[in-house]
């Protein structure tokens, strides 16, 4: 049997560092929790990452990255069973990376490069959203007048963004751990694609009802 190298430190760092900041908040971590819980010295930490900013932006390059690739297939959603797959898998994403979204404004305000790329983030999923809902224009998935458009695509990423701020909110002590994922990302999923409700065909409306029903019920 081959033996798997050992994962280098740098990455052991990134790995803990995302971990502890999606259980207890990026404010509430310091430098010197993430090196106890990795079993090694801060100044073996901090030859890796001299400044917790870079951590933070470490893990912020992966979720962009991450991101803006499932952002460029949004052109290939042709109906809603395409739109509700779409979008899971966007907050998937967000959910891995929750912390960003847990302690957003809070880290905005500390860190000016996050501040200019969350920027692009949001822009860069509204032109996703926007391709999306053309390309079910297109297969006559949706009806959908040229001046709804924006409008729609903005409140689609509305959702998107703060969801779950509004799932931490209602159920600080539950919202962002494990166990609750798959249901706070479902009914995500379904408040962001009932916005579409008056623009789709009877026959996608009816589908999107029996997914949201199905995945309900799970």
């Amino acid at each position: 049997m081959v033996k798997k190298a050992p994962r280098r430190t740098a990455e052991r760092i990134l790995e803990t560092t995302l971990e502890l900041f999606n259980r207890f908040g990026e404010p509430n971590v310091s430098t010197t929790l993430i090196s106890a819980e990795l079993g090694i010295s801060p100044g073996n930490l901090y030859y890796h990452y001299p400044a917790k900013d870079e951590l933070i932006n470490s893990l912020f390059d992966r979720y962009e990255r991450a991101l803006n690739e499932l952002l460029n297939a949004s052109d290939n959603v042709r109906d809603v069973e395409d739109a509700w797959f779409f979008t899971h898998s966007l907050f998937e994403i967000i959910w891995q990376f929750r912390f960003l979204y847990r302690d957003l404004n809070d880290l905005l305000s500390k860190n000016r490069r996050l501040e200019t790329h969350f920027q692009s983030v949001l822009k860069n999923k509204t032109r996703a959203i926007k391709a999306l809902l053309d390309s079910m224009a297109r297969s006559g998935a949706i009806q959908m007048d040229s001046r709804s458009v924006e409008p729609a695509a903005t409140s689609m990423v509305v959702v998107l963004t703060y969801w779950l701020s509004f799932e931490y909110v209602r159920d600080p002590r539950n919202a962002l751990e494990p166990a609750g994922a798959e249901q706070a990302m479902m009914r995500g999923v379904h408040h962001v694609l009932n916005l579409l409700v008056p623009y789709l065909e009877p026959a996608q409306r009816t589908h999107l009802l029996s997914l949201a029903g199905a995945y309900n019920s799970v």
